[in-house]
């Protein structure tokens, strides 16, 4: 019996050393000399695979920068890792120490940041709609009746609901289950609409076979602070992110990232997406944050 007890407490120790453990990144990464990028394949420019097990972007670069200073406060090159989330998997990797930092697309809000913790905004997301350009669609009431495309684990349709113009306006919701899979919905038809962040839907028509064939139609659904995830309490890790994202803005590194990603020709079609960058971005950049987008809603 007295063994049993000993071992059960020894177990435990164990799982709490452990938990601990996933916590730090930086004593995980100086022990094992590993780290784990969580990367999206259909992000837009934020984030997306260029194929053979390549991924590119935006935040993806970012995080490079991240990893490098990780490195330097390791002491030791790390072999990195790219592990493709998705929207539904995205937070419980982060969290269960799959994933040590989530490069893509995702909404800094109140209830995520009960379970993850957030480095400082990046980049300031319209939520739009992507339609047809023959499409005849030009306003959200024009959505009534419509099938309405949205990626499940997102939160975009629901600011459609939620906007006073979309009042009285009844329509269906068809689920992608992923951002490349609900343009494809849009693509042949078995959707009217397409509702995401604006970069996401930029990159995706940019990647298309005819991008002449889509448009964003209608008013800004909301404005949201899409952040780098990490572990939550993993103050080490938060810390690096924070300073190396000061320090990209400080420089005007990422001022130039953002161009070579948002307004110039990016693989593999060398398409533009074409979104130069915005005052809400640049405030952002200017004054750094980890507020989730409930404060931005506040007037």
């Amino acid at each position: 019996m007295k063994k049993h007890l000993l071992a059960i407490a020894v177990a435990a120790l164990a799982a709490g050393g452990a938990s601990a453990q996933a916590t730090d990144t930086l004593a995980k990464v100086k022990a094992s000399g590993n780290v784990t990028m969580g990367v999206r394949e259909s992000s837009g420019a934020l984030s997306y695979t260029t194929g053979d097990g390549k991924f590119a972007g935006f935040h993806v670069e970012v995080c490079s920068r991240i990893i490098s200073e990780l490195e330097k406060a390791a002491g030791r090159k790390l072999n990195v890792t790219y592990q493709p989330v998705t929207s539904q998997n995205r937070i419980p990797l982060v969290q269960n120490g799959t994933v040590d930092i989530e490069c893509g697309s995702t909404t800094n809000n109140a209830t995520r940041q009960k379970d993850v913790s957030f480095l400082n905004t990046t980049y300031v997301e319209e939520v739009r709609i992507a339609v047809k350009a023959n499409s005849g669609i030009n306003s959200i009431a024009q959505l009534n009746g419509k099938n309405v495309a949205t990626t499940t684990g997102t939160t975009s349709v629901q600011h459609l609901r939620k906007h006073e113009r979309a009042t009285g306006v009844d329509f269906k919701e068809v689920f992608g289950k992923d951002h490349a899979d609900s343009f494809l919905l849009l693509e042949t038809g078995r959707a009217d609409a397409f509702v995401m962040d604006g970069s996401i839907l930029a990159g995706n028509i940019a990647n298309a076979k005819n991008p002449a064939e889509f448009k964003l139609a209608g008013e800004v659904l909301s404005v949201e602070p899409i952040a780098i995830m990490v572990r939550k309490d993993d103050a080490a890790l938060k810390k690096i992110g924070n300073d190396t994202i000061t320090a990209m803005v400080k420089s005007g590194e990422m001022a130039k990232l953002w161009d070579k990603w948002f307004v110039a020709p990016i693989p593999p079609k060398n398409t533009k997406v074409g979104l130069p960058l915005s005052e809400s971005t640049k405030a952002a950049w200017a004054n750094p944050n980890d507020k989730p987008m409930e404060d931005y809603a506040k007037k």
